[in-house]
């Protein structure tokens, strides 16, 4: 009996000493500082590919060729679709894109490239846009000062 006992006794000792370890390696601090960490990263990633933040880097006169190009990438892969047509007129948040055509149009490091790049994947994306992509398209070159 004293040695059942005694083995008890040793198996509540290594129990109660295995629970201690798990709270000393377990803080849950940790993991809710993680947690934030990589909320915060997700945040910021998506906060670079919104679209404001795109039509800022287009609107910047001093944007490169290259900062122009990962812009129009950007918004094509991530913001390509626009709503569907309400009837004849179109969706109010297509203004948004007229405004991004006007501007790569007039903008003084801009090329045919970009122009017509963005031009024909914005058209393939949204073909019932066809006529008000280049309605604005051509507003746009036409504006541009000779």
């Amino acid at each position: 009996m004293d040695i059942t006992l005694l083995l008890k006794s040793f198996a509540g000792l290594v129990f109660v000493l295995a629970v201690l370890i798990y709270f000393l390696f377990h803080n849950p601090k940790v993991k809710e500082e993680k947690k934030k960490l990589e909320k915060a990263k997700k945040e910021e990633g998506r906060e670079k590919t919104s679209l404001p933040h795109l039509l800022g880097i287009i609107k910047n006169k001093k944007s490169t060729k290259e900062e122009l190009k990962s812009a129009l990438d950007l918004i094509i892969q991530n913001h390509g679709t626009i709503h569907p047509k309400l009837g004849l007129r179109p969706h109010p948040d297509f203004d948004v894109y007229g405004e991004i055509l006007l501007r790569i149009c007039r903008h003084p490091n801009t090329n045919k490239n970009l122009i017509l790049d963005f031009d024909r994947a914005l058209e393939k994306k949204n073909e019932e846009y066809k006529k008000d992509i280049n309605d604005f398209l051509s507003k746009g070159l036409n504006s541009r000062g000779m």
